[in-house]
């Protein structure tokens, strides 16, 4: 694991620990920013701050920057009453990838805590295979179908339970290619 990413799953860990997790707003792009740069503050220059170039992965576009702003209002004004609409948030705001880096791992929280305070749910992402995930997401924008069926089969209503917590933000960490090592180094 590069020392960035120790740095910030340990950032992830205290976000947690500390209760700060409770003072950000839920469902919201300033929410979402306050998750980011929690997480990588002082590791990015650019932590919390919505980017203003274009980026792509994997031949996938993400929203053009000039249209950020408006793109990402759109997306908080969708509802988040119901499982459905949580998880098209959450697809929409992935198409719109706000920030240069670190975009999964800070909207994999935002949405637990989106399904923490709509329905009383979390997903247990320890569950949840990285391969079947990433290949649902990247055919998320097309039809959310499949990644709602992955993550409704994934969802537990233990949502104080700080081992499904903490493992599921090291799973989110492996969903990007990092792999915790060993402490003893």
């Amino acid at each position: 694991m590069k020392n960035i990413d120790k740095k910030s799953l340990e950032k992830a860990y205290r976000l947690f620990n500390t209760g700060a997790i409770d003072s950000m707003e839920v469902g919201t792009t300033k929410g979402l920013q306050q998750i980011h740069t929690y997480l990588f503050g002082g590791l990015y220059d650019f932590a919390g701050m919505i980017r203003t170039n274009n980026i792509s992965k994997g031949g996938f576009r993400f929203a053009t920057a000039l249209y950020l702003k408006e793109a990402l209002s759109k997306v908080e004004e969708m509802p988040e009453n119901t499982f459905e609409e949580i998880i098209e948030k959450y697809v929409e705001m992935n198409i719109v990838h706000p920030f240069m880096e670190g975009n999964g791992r800070a909207m994999r929280i935002w949405l637990d805590m989106i399904l923490k305070k709509r329905l009383k749910k979390v997903v247990h992402w320890q569950l949840v295979d990285k391969t079947l995930y990433l290949q649902a997401m990247e055919r998320s924008p097309i039809n959310d179908l499949e990644l709602r069926t992955l993550l409704w089969g994934n969802l537990t209503d233990d949502i104080n339970n700080r081992e499904i917590i903490f493992k599921g933000i090291e799973q989110s960490y492996y969903y990007e290619g990092y792999v915790k090592e060993n402490d003893d180094e």
